[in-house]
């Protein structure tokens, strides 16, 4: 068996070259999003490390799904009792990770996270097939359960519940939209050179970086 210090490729999908950057990054990473979700190399495109820090300061990352982006930020979705969703409420300062590995490349971003309102979820939980619905009354996120069919028995007895008309919106169900105060693109380069710019938002607009491998 090879050693972990072993494993290593060539990074030769292409570059990243400086007179090609949009002044909005937004505009770059739709340009990426658009690549990766129409890649055969990724299976979940809009899968994303998210980071969040405890009152301890002790971080924690998980792997959320975006649901959408726009020039205001990054929306996802969650339970509102979660490990994540207690961890905004103390510090709302989190980072957010797209490793594309597939495709060479990371995008990495730091922002706020910012609760969104009622009808924002609202907008979004009615296009969700309605075994997620039900699913998201089922689970008391990040709590400790007995066993799995604790969760198997709580998901029938809510699935006959709401057998027939709508399911409604829990309370303890909501989003965030994460507004960006940085975002850092990233694509491999041939002998570990990588290419790497910062963007770092100011008040006029955009400033942009490129940082050492």
């Amino acid at each position: 068996m090879s050693k972990l210090s072993d494993i290593r490729r060539e990074y030769t999908l292409g570059g990243l070259n400086e007179e090609d950057l949009p002044s909005d990054p937004m505009v770059l990473f739709s340009k990426w999003m658009e690549q990766a979700r129409d890649s055969d190399l990724l299976s979940d495109p809009t899968a994303m490390v998210l980071a969040t820090v405890d009152a301890d300061g002790q971080p924690f990352q998980r792997i959320v799904l975006l649901k959408r982006f726009d020039t205001g930020g990054f929306v996802f979705f969650t339970n509102l009792a979660s490990r994540k969703s207690q961890h905004i409420a103390v510090n709302s300062k989190v980072s957010i990770l797209f490793p594309w590995h597939s495709l060479e490349r990371q995008v990495a971003i730091t922002g706020e996270a910012e609760a969104l309102s009622t009808a924002e979820v609202m907008k979004y939980f009615i296009t969700r097939p309605k075994e997620s619905q039900i699913a998201a009354w089922v689970s008391k996120q990040s709590s400790k359960i007995s066993a799995r069919q604790a969760l198997e028995s709580k998901y029938a007895e809510m699935k006959a519940k709401f057998r027939k008309g709508e399911v409604p919106l829990p309370k303890f169900w909501g989003g965030y939209i994460v507004k960006p105060t940085s975002i850092e693109f990233w694509q491999g380069g041939e002998k570990r050179l990588h290419d790497r710019f910062l963007y770092t938002k100011e008040a006029a607009g955009w400033d942009i970086c490129r940082l050492a491998p």
